[in-house]
């Protein structure tokens, strides 16, 4: 498979993966906010569901990038000190899609939930992580 296939298979997934942890924690502010019980019964259905949809995309996301990595090489590897970078700002992404599926099942097993504003915030942390990946992949400083 051509270097260039591999690249639009992992941005493809990265881009599911990260719609999926962009809704989800939106999901949890609804989640939060309501008293229904039969709604949160629905929440937690779609919740789980869209978790176990989007972790595929990262570990495509993972297996594509790490081909990539091959396919470049071991030198290109230990001189490109901005990937080094991005690895680590990934691994931090790995730990929040991780997070959410703790959150996931504290919601599924009725423990209380936090105010919908730490959701929220939740819903948008990762935003500046991903900014700073693909700047890394992009500009390669």
């Amino acid at each position: 498979m051509s270097i260039l296939w591999l690249k639009a298979l992992h941005i493809f997934f990265m881009l599911a993966w990260m719609a999926g942890l962009f809704y989800l924690p939106r999901l949890f502010v609804y989640h939060a906010s309501t008293d229904n019980a039969q709604i949160k019964a629905q929440f937690c259905v779609m919740e789980r569901r869209l978790w176990w949809f989007v972790t595929p995309f990262a570990v495509l996301t993972a297996v594509f990038g790490i081909a990539l990595i091959v396919s470049y090489g071991m030198a290109w590897f230990k001189a490109s000190h901005w990937l080094h970078i991005k690895l680590l700002l990934l691994l931090a992404i790995y730990v929040y899609h991780f997070y959410l599926l703790k959150v996931l099942k504290n919601f599924a097993s009725g423990k209380p939930a936090r105010k919908p504003i730490f959701y929220r915030v939740l819903n948008e942390a990762p935003v500046l992580l991903i900014l700073a990946i693909v700047a890394l992949a992009v500009l390669k400083p």
